[in-house]
């Protein structure tokens, strides 16, 4: 059986959509949460057919205050030298192009709601085609660079670096695709004090969340769908 492991860093932000699509897929589904025993990154626990990396509330750079940052960005580092496939998601994608030498770095402001990216020519021809006009969530307040040799997929005007890929394996998203909209409640009471200093209506979050539930959900099969199976074929 294909094993997927996924880091997480708090608890309401998981695999949501992608874990029964991977299980859908024939991969059994772990996680390694913050306060595990660190994973070495040659461990066998280490290295599985595929490695998702989850978002969470602490910065990407923020090692000297949260050790386990230090802990999965050597984790993700190796993994991305070895060309293994791996999947980053906000704080994931932010380890993913700091992994790559790309700069991690506040942007000032927060993008916190739902819009629709802007794909680029590589990103229209890219896994997440299917995202074309379709809002996705956004939750972050920092912004990763473009890796050398990687391919820009996708930005937004509060945020124009929204997605990056190398080759077939690696896949990076600043956006929260694998939120399941239905559950939206316990992002919007995890992250009540961020939402407040920012100044974004929770009831207004909740009713686009609502609205634009069945449409990401769709989009979001359809792009982890490719994106799984041009992996799987390049392993």
């Amino acid at each position: 059986m294909k094993t997927a492991l996924a880091l997480r860093h708090v608890a309401f932000e998981d695999l949501g959509l992608i874990e029964p699509l991977l299980r859908a897929r024939g991969y059994a589904v772990r996680y390694h949460d913050v306060g595990d025993a660190p994973l070495a990154p040659t461990s066998a626990a280490a290295q599985p057919d595929l490695l998702v990396v989850l978002g969470g509330p602490i910065g990407a750079f923020d090692e000297a205050a949260y050790p386990v940052v230090g802990e999965r960005l050597a984790l993700v580092r190796q993994r991305l030298a070895q060309r293994l496939p791996t999947l980053g998601i906000c704080l994931g994608a932010q380890l993913m192009a700091r992994a790559l030498g790309a700069p991690v770095a506040p942007m000032g402001h927060k993008e916190i709601g739902l819009a629709p990216l802007r794909l680029t020519a590589e990103g229209e021809r890219s896994a997440l085609a299917p995202l074309a006009g379709v809002p996705v969530l956004h939750w972050h307040g920092d912004q990763f660079g473009i890796p050398p040799g990687a391919q820009h997929l996708a930005a937004t005007d509060l945020c124009p670096h929204q997605a990056f890929a190398v080759g077939r394996h690696a896949l990076a998203l600043q956006f929260h695709l694998e939120a399941d909209l239905r559950r939206i409640e316990p992002w919007l009471v995890g992250h009540a004090c961020e939402l407040a200093a920012a100044g974004v209506d929770p009831a207004a979050l909740r009713a686009a969340a609502s609205a634009q539930a069945g449409p990401l959900a769709r989009a979001a099969e359809a792009v982890l769908g490719r994106w799984l199976g041009e992996c799987e074929e390049a392993a």
